[in-house]
């Protein structure tokens, strides 16, 4: 199962520090979380920058006895994530059209095994951005979550499973997610989940470790 933190600081109650959010990332790197998700949209070019290249060192840091450590990711931010040196770049709704950015990519402009994953919030979106040659998609709300109220209703597990059908590249659910509902997603056909709230408002590392655990007994 892939396990996504995506970061958020102003999401559970109210603003916390870049310094705060980079120990919780470096917790989640020490506590197997395979990728994470830098969703800090407020922030220039140039600190978002300055930002990621710590968060890699942290993940480094954290990492030592794991091979390979957790990964980072850039929300929609292409030239931030390659000049940062991060694994890859996430669109949404709001980037470049993916079959865009992902021909520009390939064409020698990001390192081979730079990835590209897409949010999706129906079958086409799924089927369109796979045809674009994204490496991974993101589907939801899955559940509903107070972060995904603009995106409507919640999907549910019925078009979750639409969507992994559709599709031959990994799909993280997203949206709601929990470690008492993670399991029915992977058997809708989820490769793994991506969350806000279930990686970052735990700031014990011990416990998170035992979130991350509980996750992976559903792989």
């Amino acid at each position: 199962m892939l396990l996504c933190y995506v970061t958020d600081r102003h999401l559970l109650g109210g603003s916390v520090s870049l310094h705060d959010l980079l120990r919780q990332i470096e917790r989640a790197a020490a506590a197997g979380v395979d990728w994470i998700q830098v969703r800090e949209k407020d922030l220039t070019a140039r600190d978002l920058d300055q930002f990621t290249r710590r968060a890699i060192s942290a993940c480094n840091r954290a990492g030592v006895s794991k091979t390979p450590p957790s990964q980072i990711v850039i929300n929609d931010r292409v030239d931030v994530a390659l000049a940062a040196g991060a694994a890859g770049v996430h669109l949404t709704e709001a980037s470049t059209p993916p079959a865009e950015t992902v021909q520009w990519l390939r064409t020698g402009n990001a390192p081979e095994n730079f990835a590209a994953g897409v949010s999706c919030h129906s079958p086409a979106d799924a089927i369109a951005a796979e045809k674009a040659g994204a490496n991974y998609i993101f589907f939801g709300p899955v559940y509903e979550t107070p972060s995904k109220v603009r995106f409507g209703e919640p999907q549910g597990l019925g078009k979750l499973s639409e969507v992994c059908r559709a599709v031959r590249i990994p799909v993280l659910a997203i949206g709601g997610v929990s470690d008492t509902n993670a399991a029915a997603c992977i058997r809708a056909g989820a490769a793994g989940i991506a969350a806000i709230r279930l990686f970052q408002q735990v700031v014990d590392l011990a416990a998170l470790e035992a979130v991350v655990g509980r996750l992976r007994l559903h792989s």
